[in-house]
Order: structure tokens, then sequence, then C-alpha cells
């Protein structure tokens, strides 16, 4: 059975998807992304590539993400729902057809489907999957989010997962943090040992991401 607050976290979450709309007034076109994405092949362009701020972890890999969530996201770190000082200053340069653009190239590189049911989680890390419904938002094989807005993070990075999964429990910090009151009700139910489980299970399911390595730069 689903916690409380879980459900509650779900349905909002469902009543979301209204709203998304509001972001498909403007047409991504891919070989202008494909220019754009200059500024950002430097870290996600690279195998391996890790940041380390506000510690170390691997960037994520964002080749295979919906354009939607693209779009989201750099949307998120323009109006400073999320904290970090390089994107927040990338993405405030950027236009409503600049990241439209980036989204519709990120989105180009996905060149498979993921399977349609996960691999097997461990008995914790099934149990704290379903603590969080994180399937009822992000899909039953962790690629197929309800809403295109929302990431998917089957075979994501784990040391990444954990970072934004603490990340939403942050407050009060100018510097570090992500503002989203559904992911942070959800978030703030684990522990950090909780946290890394259930990063680790993720980062193992075969989805649909990657990293589209740079043969040089332009």
């Amino acid at each position: 059975m689903l916690s409380t607050i879980a459900r509650t976290l779900v349905a909002a979450a469902t009543l979301s998807v209204a709203l998304a709309a509001q972001a498909q007034g403007v047409t991504g076109d891919v070989q202008a992304g494909h220019k754009k994405a200059e500024m950002c092949i430097g870290c996600h362009g690279i195998v391996g590539y890790q940041n380390s701020f506000p510690e170390i972890h691997k960037v994520p890999k964002i080749s295979g993400q919906s354009d939607k969530y693209i779009v989201a996201a750099l949307n998120a770190y323009k109006k400073g729902d999320r904290k970090h000082p390089t994107m927040r200053g990338i993405a405030g340069s950027l236009s409503e057809q600049d990241m439209a653009d980036l989204g519709a190239y990120y989105a180009s590189q996905a060149d498979k489907a993921a399977p349609e049911a996960p691999r097997t989680a461990s008995t914790a890390a099934a149990a704290l999957i379903e603590k969080g419904a994180c399937a009822s938002c992000h899909g039953a094989n962790f690629s197929k989010p309800i809403d295109p807005s929302y990431p998917k993070i089957g075979g994501q990075h784990a040391d990444y997962l954990f970072f934004a999964l603490k990340a939403y429990t942050v407050e009060g910090n100018s510097m570090i943090g992500r503002s989203n009151g559904i992911m942070a009700g959800i978030a703030k139910q684990y522990t950090p040992a909780e946290m890394r489980e259930i990063a680790k299970y993720l980062s193992t399911v075969e989805g649909e991401l990657k990293v589209v390595p740079q043969s040089r730069f332009r």
C-alpha cells in the first residue's frame, strides 16, 4: 500500500499534467539545437564527466530525455527553482526558442525504447520505490513519465540521482537546492542511505538516456 503522503503527492502530480500545454507554444528545431548545444557539450558531451559543485558527482545524462523535460529543467534553473550557479547562468541567457531547440536536439538523440518492465529490485529498494510511489510519476519502467516535463530516471547516474534527491530536501540555501513541493515531500521521507539505495537501483535499470560523445569542440 502506498503511504498517505505518497498518495497525496501523486494526486497533485497528476493534476499538473493539465498544465503541460502551457509549454507547447514554441516548436523546437533539431538543427538549430545542435548548434546551440555547443555551450552544453563541455559537460554533457563527455562520458564520465564530473561536476564538483556542491559535491563531486557525474553530470546527468540528457541525451534521450524528452524535449519538454529539457525545457522544464532549463526554466527551473532560469527562475532559480533549481539552484546551481553555472546552470542558472547558462539558462538565464536562453530564450524560449533556444530552450525549445535544445530540447528538440537532445530528444532527437533517443535511439531505443526501454523495456516495458524494469529489472527486479532488491527487497529493500522495492520497498523504498513503493513508499515514494516513484513509478506513478516516472512510469513503471522509469522511462515513461506521466507528464513529458518529468524526467526519465531509469539508467541515470546513481551519484547524480542521489544528489538530486538530496537537493529537494534543502531549504533556505541560496546556492544549492531545488524548489519542488511534490519532490520535496517525497524526498524528505528518506534517509541519505535510503536515497543511495534508490539511486543505485535506478542506475541499473535499462533506460533510454545516454551521453553522446563529441568528437571535437567547435
